[in-house]
């Protein structure tokens, strides 16, 4: 079955050119016309992938981004000529799945179309369920970085997600700082004390504007607890 793509991209000649050299490897490409309408071609279309620019009419490509990740958890590679380092952290915390810098060559934007899609559906795919998490009445949705309380949601970064997946994955039980500091440098992006000290203090503002207590206990001198018996109010 032929895998469509959805090339989100305000450069006419780049997006043809795009078009036309994934059409000639037995893609379908869309590309979007009208980026008022960003998500009603997303849903008429369905894609397999996307490819976004970050620089785009009305909205930046990091919004679009999010508003597709609420909706699909199909690979979404960034095209952008910005090579700034938090131009890609903010890619990929927003949800996107890969980032590559113009000028590019097509068969590298190829092979990793290519790679996003066997990951997502292909030969790699572990499950072509959505992962989710629950503890008590909260649940996390960590492939697209969203938690749930009592049907109400709010969306979180890549790294708020990571803190909130690991002390669900030991609720109940303390997770030491140290702990949650390795996980977070994991990829190579410097968290020191201070930041860490913000990512939970955003995490908890989150639930508690979803309804909940303070979920997130301060264990002192050791860490940090997820209590799911202290969400009810």
């Amino acid at each position: 079955m032929q895998q469509t793509i959805l090339i989100i991209e305000d450069d006419r000649k780049l997006a043809g050119l795009l078009s036309e050299y994934v059409t000639k490897y037995d893609f379908h490409a869309v590309v979007v016309e009208d980026f008022s309408r960003v998500i009603e071609t997303f849903e008429s279309c369905k894609p397999d992938l996307v490819l976004l620019d970050v620089n785009l009419p009305k909205f930046d490509g990091f919004y679009w981004c999010r508003q597709i990740r609420n909706l699909s958890l199909c690979p979404i590679l960034f095209i952008s000529a910005r090579e700034h380092e938090m131009d890609q952290v903010m890619a990929l915390e927003n949800g996107a799945d890969d980032y590559i810098t113009k000028p590019f060559h097509y068969e590298v934007v190829l092979a990793k179309i290519r790679s996003n899609l066997r990951r997502a559906s292909g030969s790699y795919a572990k499950s072509l369920e959505e992962r989710t998490m629950d503890a008590g009445k909260l649940r996390l949705y960590p492939e697209r970085y969203v938690v749930q309380i009592a049907g109400r949601t709010a969306e979180l970064s890549q790294k708020e997600s990571l803190l909130l997946e690991a002390l669900m994955d030991r609720q109940s039980r303390v997770v030491s700082r140290e702990q949650l500091l390795d996980l977070m440098w994991s990829d190579g992006q410097f968290i020191d004390d201070n930041t860490l000290n913000v990512y939970i203090t955003r995490v908890r503002k989150k639930l508690k504007e979803l309804g909940a207590g303070d979920l997130i206990e301060t264990v002192r001198g050791a860490g940090y607890r997820l209590n799911p018996g202290g969400e009810a109010r």
